[in-house]
């Protein structure tokens, strides 16, 4: 397939998967900040960011709207220099950021250990913290498995501590690892899987994943333009972290099988080694043309995906 073609059809379906399922900016923005302003330092003049955004049709009232709603939830902090301003996470956000993307890159390989994971709420706790408490348990991952009582096979303690300090829970609820008490014929604890989720709606987030981004495959075997690689990487990682949003990270022992998530993962560390290169390389242009000294990748970036290829 010669370059001119290899554009043109990235350029269709480009198009066409913005034309469906137009990104809403404010997390394109996440999105943008996490794969690609982070390993450079994670600061990027306002500037900067209307040149990254403008190819996915987030204009310039609509990124500063999203920057200013970032800056009023706690995510990005700004600074003004004379007209100019620039953005970057905050010191309190940064931790929750790096937890959230480094998911994004890793392989889906957990493993169950045969024990659960218990949050245990209390009568010390408000009506307002108690919903707080599930809100934040269920975007981790956690079922409500019976009144009051929160689980998930493979809990993050470190995750799971950090959501009790942003809470200021920490001392409030017991939190407990249980596991098949022996010489007792209860229930097996694998069988709280299927009454604690419905993954039918996440496999086939999946599977939606893989439909829309195969084709890929063959578009990206040419040369393509740094621009465009910068687009599709963005938009991979979208989808992707998106669908993976849905995902209670459940251990691999306990899903159904076949599990599209696997194969979700596979493609989508095969296009990010297509394009990472091309891509890095309209980042650092648009950074540097705001402030020159921004500086390269370092090495954790290269771990994304089970290990990219470094710079020559």
């Amino acid at each position: 397939m010669n370059n001119d073609s290899t554009n043109a059809d990235l350029d269709k379906w480009i198009d066409r998967f913005l034309a469906e399922e137009p990104p809403r900016s404010k997390s394109l923005v996440m999105t943008v900040f996490g794969d690609a302003i982070v390993p450079h330092g994670g600061l990027a003049w306002l500037g900067s960011l209307i040149d990254l955004l403008a190819p996915f049709g987030v204009n310039d009232r609509l990124l500063r709207t999203s920057v200013f709603r970032l800056a009023q939830e706690g995510w990005l902090v700004s600074q003004r220099d004379g007209r100019r301003s620039h953005y970057t996470i905050t010191p309190e956000a940064a931790q929750r950021f790096a937890r959230a993307f480094r998911r994004v890159y890793a392989a889906p390989n957990v493993h169950w250990h045969g024990s659960w994971t218990f949050v245990l709420g209390t009568n010390g706790l408000t009506t307002a913290e108690r919903a707080a408490l599930r809100k934040e348990l269920l975007w981790e991952g956690y079922s409500v498995v019976a009144p009051g009582i929160a689980g998930h096979p493979a809990g993050d303690a470190e995750a799971l501590d950090d959501l009790l300090g942003r809470l200021d829970m920490r001392g409030k609820v017991y939190v407990v690892q249980a596991a098949q008490l022996p010489g007792v014929q209860g229930k097996p604890l694998a069988d709280l899987i299927a009454e604690g989720w419905d993954l039918r709606q996440v496999a086939a987030g999946y599977q939606r994943f893989i439909d829309q981004f195969a084709p890929l495959r063959a578009m990206l075997s040419g040369d393509v333009t740094p621009e465009r690689a910068f687009v599709v990487r963005t938009l991979l990682i979208h989808a992707y972290r998106r669908v993976q949003l849905h995902d209670p990270q459940l251990p691999v022992e306990l899903l159904p099988e076949p599990w599209p998530g696997a194969a979700a993962y596979e493609l989508a560390r095969e296009l990010y080694l297509l394009t990472h290169v091309p891509a890095g390389e309209h980042v650092l242009e648009a950074l540097r043309r705001e402030q020159p000294d921004v500086a390269d990748a370092g090495p954790v970036f290269f771990e994304r995906f089970g290990g990219l290829r470094g710079p020559d």
